[in-house]
């Protein structure tokens, strides 16, 4: 029993001091459980009713809007996760905007051959770059992209096995231990920094272009969409409530909401936290009987 005991503090001491290495390079992290997943559990699971929070609250819990470079800060988490065997790296923050390319082979599907197909049809190639093998055989390759772009999360978008970690997703770091296995850096790309992500690659990784549309309300509604566009990490859930509860106040909430809702997407945002945030101003700007 004691050496079963043991291990997880050991495991545990050893994702803390990965973990600690990876800040120190300006890659922010969270502990993860043997899963995969975070490793601390949202303080507002047993209340339903609780509007989105990415951390406002000022709580551990928030998964990837825990992430932090702060040494004291990644301890902080790690204590209160003493289980964690693991830790994650968040994709899209300053100062390396990390992107992940996602290989998997599981399945028999050879996401590799489909990169280099991809390459070869859109004529990029992928430079050297840190390599992190999973333990089902996959490879994770670690690339930047520019501080203006925000690259969403997908899985299969591209082609089959190939999943993509952009703004609001994290890559297992390597060190850590999860059920089936290490994640390790590939030999002779420990010492390499993540490359620029090639510039056909990253057209790939966005979203095609929306056609214009006209913005409901006129020159107020497309301030308030605007408003929300420009919000940084942190503040984006913030200006969205601002925003929506302008356009309900001044009777375009309806008409806006999907522009609102489109703009905040844009900033990274989740499309059902963007809509559940529209939900909650409308809810508070409704008059009351």
């Amino acid at each position: 029993m004691a050496t079963n005991d043991r291990y997880p503090r050991q495991a545990t001491t050893l994702a803390l001091a990965h973990a600690l290495s990876a800040a120190e390079r300006g890659l922010a992290v969270i502990p993860l459980s043997r899963t995969k997943l975070p490793a601390l559990r949202s303080p507002h699971r047993d209340d339903p009713t609780a509007p989105p929070c990415h951390g406002e609250c000022g709580r551990p819990g928030h998964g990837v809007y825990d992430a932090s470079t702060d040494p004291a800060r990644v301890r902080e988490l790690f204590a209160a996760a003493p289980w964690a065997t693991g830790y994650g790296i968040a994709c899209g923050l300053p100062p390396h905007h990390l992107i992940g390319v996602d290989l998997d082979t599981k399945s028999g599907t050879d996401a590799t051959g489909a990169l280099r197909e991809l390459a070869l049809r859109h004529l990029f190639t992928i430079p050297p770059t840190v390599v992190v093998r999973t333990p089902s055989g996959g490879r994770h390759l670690w690339l930047t992209g520019p501080p203006e772009v925000v690259v969403p999360n997908s899985a299969g978008r591209l082609a089959a096995g190939i999943d993509i970690r952009g703004a609001g997703g994290y890559l297992v770091g390597p060190g850590s231990r999860t059920d089936h296995g290490v994640y390790a850096v590939s030999p002779g790309t420990a010492h390499l920094a993540p490359a620029p992500c090639p510039h056909s690659l990253l057209r790939l990784l966005l979203p095609p272009r929306r056609r214009h549309r006209a913005t409901p309300g006129g020159a107020h509604g497309l301030g308030l969409v605007q408003f929300v566009q420009a919000a940084h990490e942190g503040q984006r859930n913030t200006r969205l409530f601002w925003a929506a509860c302008r356009a309900y106040e001044d009777g375009i909430g309806d008409q806006l909401a999907d522009a609102l809702t489109e703009a905040a997407v844009h900033t990274g945002l989740p499309e059902h936290e963007a809509r559940s945030t529209i939900t909650s101003a409308a809810r508070m700007t409704r008059p009351t009987p």
